[in-house]
This record gives structure tokens, C-alpha cells and sequence, in this order.
């Protein structure tokens, strides 16, 4: 394969490839299209050699959606190319020998060449678009500075003024590990309700709505981790009862029906919505007689709604139908129900962190009068157990920040090791992934100091460098810069260190590696990116400033730390999350920055900042606020259709841990920044969450 690679140098010296490819090797070339996901899965053209990733003068290959030039209807689904924006030197070793033009980095002495290699035996390759993305004015006017080169000292420093953090003291001492210790009284009463619970799961006593009741209630308190083997083959039991046997659901109730499709739904099962064509009246509309007459019926239908894809009208209606009758008469329900309904209209079971909610849940369940008391007692010794060790992970995470004097170091950035383990905790809260928690807490605050360093603290000429010492992994590009740049490189390479030796025994440590870095890289131009567009005055449009401030969600690079450090980490699943920037992996990202940007726009503005999303809406489309907040609501809606989609698709050839950590790190960002709030700043909002999880035990 030979590539021609046309060179336009941008005013701010960043080289933006066109890769025109001859696929000499097949006879043919790549497909034009737009759609990434026919591209990665088509097996067809040559691309980018896998064991190119993390070659120290190797391109950052991003997987970007293209900006529609035309776009005015928010729900369209967006096309999706790859960008390969090389700083300057990084792009010399790739250009073809028989090139006339012989570049030079900036030391003047003459590139490294890259000699092209070959995929090793078994593996996939990178797709290479033949359209480059079509991002206005990503290279941002801004002369890049070599190493060598001082870094402007006159340049405006910024203040967020953030509150310090008011758990610091608090967590230190759970580290501990006297803290941890669990009472062999508690270890066996808890073994005990287990046994129990599992025998009752296992009963040929329950009919079916009460074994779906039952496994409702298990997910709710968050103890499913337990039995995910006896709910298996429960819902498989029921579900061939269904098909098989062709029992008839048109015989259910509503409640039912819509619990049956949620929970064979949410385990992989592509249930059709035709089942809830028998709830409409001869109108096609859903009867308010039938329906909303049965409050238990409706709400099970308004979260069953929750896990529609694209193309479900019959589920769209439902959403929109019983959100709108829920919330006219939860005045007229019990107030234990009311509260649970209004819970569930900001923040739905499918959309909502099960352990973050189980404490509130534990409450209602025991004031219902058909409750389990084993079950229930079970859940609140779980509960308090677990406590224990998310303390000492958190407080771990705090003698981390001690330990490395970032309080000196990096004075300017918010310490929230506390707020931010909720992401950690979030993607997989069960004890056995005690590891991937304790690390990736480090992970989130590292990011943190980061986001304030480029949204904050640096200067446009020391963040250029700081992005090359990053994506050449060489601390040489920040020698001359002051001493928290270098404890900002420092950590994320300690931490990938630690990475890297805890997943040795996968026998891909050198795979997960390069994607890492692959990944950073990624994560680190998305913020250059935004510095640039914010230090020009440049307000990108929406699509732009979605798929950069995706970019810095480090979605991709988080997923790869669960990959490694929860023992998924397979060539073909590294593959699969670093070759091109999954579908689904992009949606949960998108959600991410979109929630963040309704969320804390107004307190980003007070201060020098680069434009939201809303701002970015607002401009595009001539939009006011409020009309700017429903239009991104609604694209937030159609990212959930996306994910709900690609899980069903991608269940039965990626781990479900893996989709799990995926999917749930969007539900994080819809607890954290709901009503418009940003609990991550804003300590006070976050408090009662963080004593109710975190620090006070359930009476049992």
C-alpha cells in the first residue's frame, strides 16, 4: 500500500492530512461513505497497521463525527470520518521516501522515518478515511513552541475560584487498613441472607410476575452482582416460555408487559415494542382509560420507554405519553409513591447508577406491605459491608494526593478526589473491581488538575507544550515550563506505569500501552483544540464543539484502564476500542459533555472560557437559551438510542462488564449534572449524596 499525503502547513503550524490511499494490494479503495461503523466491520481495504499505535512518531488517529453542514434536525444521526491532525515533527517519519519535499522538525535536524509495517498475524487494521472532517479553524493561529524555546511569562493567568474540598480530613484515615476490617459475625449473617435469597429466587412457588418482581427489587437494591447467574436463567426461562411455547403476552396487564420488556430488554434480549400495540385504542393512541388508570402500569411503561432505539415510534410515544401524564398526577399519589415517580421522572432505572439509588430505594421498598424482610436486611448488611471499602478507596486516593504534594504543586486546581470517585464507582461498583477503583480515583483527579490547567491556569504556549510532552511521551518539550506542568506529566506516567504492570498477567501489557497512549493522545489534542478556538475568541459551531468536548471526556482512554485492570484485556477486545472509536463509546462521551455543558456553561462564563454547547447552539441556529436546552436535550436522548442500540448489537462479542462501564459512565454524568447542576463544583449539592454513600451505614 502506498499512501500521497497533500501538506497544507495551518498559520498555527499544525500539518492536517489529506490521506488519498492506493489500495494497489486488493485492487480497489475504501468506501466513501460516512458510515464508520460499515468501515471498521467490513474487513475490506487496507488501513493503518494495529502495531503502528503508540510509535512515538506515530499520527493520533481520531475517530471524529463530521460537522453537517446543513444539520437543522437535532435527532439526525451524525456521519462519522476520521481526523488525523499531526503536531508539528510528529507527522515527518510517515511522509513516502519518494516525497520532494524533505521536512525538518523544528531542532532542524531531519526526521526519524517510520519504516511502514505490516499487521501482525491476526490483526485488524485502522480503516483509512479517504475525506478528511471538515473542522473549521481547528488549528488555532498560535506559533508552537519547541522545547527549546522559552514560554511566555507575560501571558494572563486565570482563577476559577474554587472552593477547596471539605472531605480531605475526613476519608484520609479510612486508608488505613484497620478501617476495613469486616466482623466475622457480619461476614457469616450475610452469607446466610444470601443463601436464603438464592432460595427463594430458585422457588417454583413464585409465578412469573413475581419472579420479574422479585428481580426488579434485587437490581433496585443493588445487590444483582450476587445472583447474576440465577437471574440468567430465570429471564432465559421466561423468555423461551414466550417464544417457544408462544405463551400469549397479549393476555398481560400493562405493568407486566412492560416489566417483562425492560428487564429481557436490558439483559440483550431485542424484544419487539409491538407488544404495547395492544394498550392503543382504534385511533392508534394509547387508551387513558386503560392506561392511565393503572399508575403501577404507566410507570413501568415510562421505563420500559427509557431503552427505545432508533425507529421506535410506539415506544416514543410511550415516553412522551406517560412523562406527561405521570407528572400531572403524582400530586394525587401516596407520598412514598409520589416521591419514587418523581424520582423516576428526572432520573429513570435505566439511566440511574443502581447503587447510588439503592439507599432511597431500600426506604420505599420497606414501607411497601408485600416486602421481603430477608431480602431487604440482606441488601443493608451489603450495603454497609461495601461501604468499607469504597472508604478506603477513597481515602487511598486522598494519601495519593499527599503523597505527590499537589496541593503545592498545582494550587489552582480543585482537589474533588471525593466528588470525583462517583466515576469509578459508577463503572463498576462490585467488590471484586477494588483495583480499577482505586486507580482510576486517581485517574479522575488527574484529569481534573488537567481540565483546570488547560481551562485555567496555562498559558496557550505552555498548554502546545504540554499537549507534545504528552503525546511524544517526553518530558523534554516542558523543561522550560514551570514545575506543575512536570508534575502533571509525572502522574498520568506513574499512573500508566501502574497500569501496565497490574495487567501484566493478561499477557498484553505491551498492547495496552500503546492504546493508552494512543488514547491520551487523543484526549490531550481535544483540549489544545478547545484552548486554541478560546484564545482566538472562536466560537465553533455545535457539531464542532460536540466532537472536541467529547474528546475530552477521555472516554476511550477510560474504558481501556477498565479493559486492562478488569481482566478483559484480549487483543480482540483492545482492538475493538482503540482501532476506531466505537459507536457507542462516542454516545456515551457525547452525553457526557452535553449534560456537563447544560450543567456549568453559566459558571464557565464568569471567567475567560471557551463557548458550551449551548453557546455553540445558540450562535448556530439563531437559538434562545431555553430553545438551546431543548435542542440539546433532545440530541441527549438520541445518543441514549444510540447506546441502547449498540448494546443489543455488541452483546454477544464484547464482555458485558465492558458495555456495562461504558453505558454507565453516561448514567454518572446524568446523576451528576441533573437540574442544571454540577455536583463535581459545586461541593454543597454533592454533599448529602457523598454522607448517605459514603459515610453513614444503613440501620439494619
Amino acid at each position: 500500500m502506498s499512501m500521497m499525503f497533500s501538506y497544507h502547513r495551518s498559520i498555527g503550524n499544525i500539518y492536517s492530512m489529506e490521506l488519498c490511499v492506493k489500495l494497489h494490494d486488493v485492487g480497489g479503495s475504501l468506501s466513501s461513505s460516512n458510515n464508520m461503523e460499515e468501515t471498521r466491520n467490513s474487513g475490506a481495504g487496507e488501513g493503518i497497521p494495529f502495531s503502528e499505535i503508540g510509535r512515538a512518531r506515530s499520527p493520533s488517529f481520531n475517530a471524529f463525527v463530521a460537522p453537517a453542514q446543513n444539520a437543522e434536525i437535532p435527532d439526525q444521526r451524525p456521519s462519522l470520518t476520521v481526523h488525523v491532525a499531526y503536531p508539528e515533527g510528529m507527522a515527518d517519519g510517515l511522509a513516502d521516501s519518494s516525497e520532494e519535499e524533505e521536512i525538518e522538525d523544528d531542532s532542524g535536524e531531519e526526521a526519524e522515518v517510520v519504516p511502514e509495517t505490516q499487521p501482525l498475524e491476526g490483526e485488524r487494521v485502522i480503516p483509512t478515511r479517504v475525506e478528511p472532517i471538515n473542522v473549521a479553524r481547528v488549528g488555532a493561529s498560535v506559533p508552537v513552541m519547541t522545547s527549546s524555546q522559552p514560554a511566555s511569562s507575560n501571558s494572563k493567568r486565570h482563577s476559577a475560584n474554587f472552593a477547596p474540598s471539605i472531605w480531605h480530613d475526613t476519608f484520609l484515615k479510612y486508608a488505613d487498613s484497620e478501617f476495613l476490617e469486616v466482623n466475622e459475625i457480619m461476614k457469616q449473617e450475610v452469607q446466610m441472607h444470601k443463601e436464603k435469597v438464592k432460595m427463594n429466587l430458585s422457588s417454583n412457588d413464585n409465578n412469573i410476575l413475581q419472579r420479574l418482581s422479585l428481580i426488579d427489587s434485587i437490581q433496585r437494591l443493588s445487590i444483582s452482582y450476587h445472583f447474576e447467574n440465577e437471574i440468567d436463567r430465570i429471564l432465559v426461562h421466561i423468555h423461551n416460555d414466550f417464544t417457544d411455547k408462544n405463551l400469549a403476552i397479549e393476555e398481560c396487564d400493562l405493568h407486566f408487559t412492560a416489566l417483562l420488556f425492560r428487564l429481557l430488554q436490558q439483559k440483550g434480549y431485542n424484544i419487539s415494542s409491538d407488544v404495547f400495540n395492544k394498550f392503543k385504542n382504534i385511533k392508534g393512541e394509547f387508551d387513558e382509560i386503560i392506561v392511565v388508570q393503572d399508575v403501577e402500569g404507566m410507570w413501568s411503561l415510562y421505563e420500559a420507554a427509557q431503552l427505545r432505539i432508533h425507529g421506535e415510534d410506539i415506544l416514543e410515544e410511550a415516553h412522551k405519553f406517560t412523562y406527561n401524564k405521570l407528572k400531572s398526577i403524582t400530586n394525587q399519589l401516596s407520598p412514598s409513591l409520589a416521591e419514587q415517580v418523581n424520582q423516576s421522572l428526572v432520573q429513570p432505572f435505566h439511566k440511574a447508577i443502581p447503587r447510588i439509588m439503592a439507599r432511597s430505594y431500600m426506604s420505599f421498598y420497606e414501607k411497601g406491605s408485600t416486602h421481603d424482610e430477608v431480602l431487604l436486611k440482606f441488601a443493608k448488611l451489603d450495603f454497609n459491608m461495601l461501604q468499607k471499602w469504597y472508604q478506603k478507596e477513597v481515602g487511598s486516593a486522598i494519601k495519593w494526593w499527599e503523597k505527590l504534594e499537589f496541593s503545592k504543586k498545582v494550587p489552582y486546581a480543585r482537589e474533588r478526589i471525593t466528588e470525583l470517585y462517583f466515576w469509578p464507582f459508577a463503572m463498576n461498583s462490585e467488590p471484586k473491581y477494588t483495583t480499577f477503583r482505586a486507580v482510576m480515583a486517581k485517574v479522575c483527579q488527574w484529569m481534573t488538575i488537567l481540565d483546570d490547567t488547560y481551562d485555567v491556569y496555562g498559558t496557550i504556549e505552555e498548554l502546545e507544550l504540554l499537549t507534545q510532552a504528552i503525546q511524544r511521551w517526553d518530558i523534554s518539550y516542558i523543561a522550560s515550563l514551570p514545575e506543575c506542568f512536570k508534575a502533571i506529566f509525572n502522574a498520568i506516567v506513574e499512573i500508566v506505569d501502574e497500569i501496565i504492570e497490574l495487567s501484566a498477567a493478561s499477557g498484553e501489557s505491551d498492547l495496552v500501552l500503546q492504546c493508552l497512549k494512543q488514547a491520551l493522545s487523543h484526549y490531550v489534542q481535544g483540549y489544545i483544540d478547545e484552548a486554541r478556538w478560546c484564545h482566538e475568541g472562536y466560537i465553533p459551531t455545535y457539531d464542532e464543539r460536540k466532537v472536541i468536548g467529547a474528546a475530552t471526556t477521555a472516554y476511550q482512554m477510560l474504558t481501556i484502564m477498565f479493559i486492562a485492570l478488569g481482566e478483559f484485556a484480549t487483543k480482540e477486545t483492545l482492538h475493538w476500542i482503540s482501532n476506531n472509536i466505537p459507536l457507542i463509546v462516542q454516545a456515551s462521551s457525547f452525553i457526557s459533555r452535553l449534560t456537563n455543558d447544560l450543567a456549568s456553561h453559566k459558571f464557565e462564563q464568569q471567567r475567560e472560557h471557551g463557548a458550551s454547547a449551548v453557546e455553540c447552539c445558540m450562535k448556530q441556529y439563531g437559538f434562545s437559551q431555553e430553545e438551546a436546552y431543548e435542542f440539546i436535550k433532545k440530541d441527549i436522548n438520541n445518543c441514549w438510542k444510540d447506546m441502547n442500540e449498540e448494546y443489543l448489537k455488541l452483546i454477544d462479542y464484547i464482555p458485558r462488564p465492558v458495555l456495562d462501564c461504558i453505558v454507565n459512565k453516561a448514567r454518572v454524568c446524568e446523576f451528576l449534572y441533573a437540574n442544571f447542576g454540577d455536583k463535581i463544583t459545586d461541593c454543597a449539592i454533592m454533599k448529602d449524596h457523598i454522607v448517605a454513600l459514603l459515610l453513614d451505614p444503613v440501620v439494619v
